[in-house]
């Protein structure tokens, strides 16, 4: 059903038992199964199956929403994120090229670009907890099960493995090591060697 007051743009489709409620925002190009997308919500360039989108989220663009999301009130779901099972709290984000699965996150989170929750073992699928106002760093990869605290965060590439409590932050990245020369080593006449080489006679 489709309420008054909806605005839906060409390209998309609305298809199964799908809700949308009134002021919210479909398309263009967006595919809608089994869904329910709440008052003054947004959708753009989108796929979502089986996922309620809450009042005034916003999902897009290139989100794929799988079946069991559910984001909160002014939540978002950005470009390229996909989300499986995954409840997002009010006023939390998920901005860009992340994957969410099997997971909670609480209110006024940011998951930062490019974290993964990694919730399969090649067995079975695990849970991730992310609580209220957590900052999670870009390119971190939560290691399910796992919880992260309330206030936490984690530093950006971290493979989180272990529980992080609240009002900490976790660290979980080896310390970086500059092999000098290893360019003109191993990659002799190379164009990578030759600028590298130089760049040595410009400083020398």
């Amino acid at each position: 059903s489709i309420a008054n007051d909806v605005t839906i743009f060409p390209g998309s489709t609305i298809a199964g038992s799908t809700v949308i409620e009134s002021n919210a925002v479909i398309g263009p190009r967006t595919t809608l199964i089994d869904c329910k997308v709440e008052c003054c919500a947004t959708v753009l360039e989108s796929y979502c199956s089986g996922a309620v989108i809450g009042e005034s989220a916003s999902v897009g663009p290139f989100s794929y929403l799988r079946p069991g999301t559910k984001l909160g009130k002014d939540s978002r779901a950005g470009a390229f994120v996909e989300m499986k099972n995954a409840q997002v709290g009010e006023g939390s984000k998920v901005p860009h090229l992340s994957y969410v699965g099997d997971a909670t996150i609480g209110e006024g989170t940011n998951i930062g670009a490019a974290t993964v929750f990694v919730n399969y073992d090649g067995a079975e699928k695990h849970h991730t907890t992310v609580g209220d106002h957590v900052r999670i760093g870009s390119d971190s990869m939560l290691v399910a099960p796992v919880t992260i605290g309330d206030g936490a965060y984690t530093a950006a590439g971290s493979v989180i493995t272990e529980d992080v409590p609240a009002g900490a932050m976790g660290v979980a990245r080896a310390k970086q090591r500059n092999v000098i020369g290893w360019v003109l080593r191993k990659r002799s006449g190379s164009k990578s060697a030759e600028a590298a080489s130089a760049s040595d006679k410009k400083k020398g």
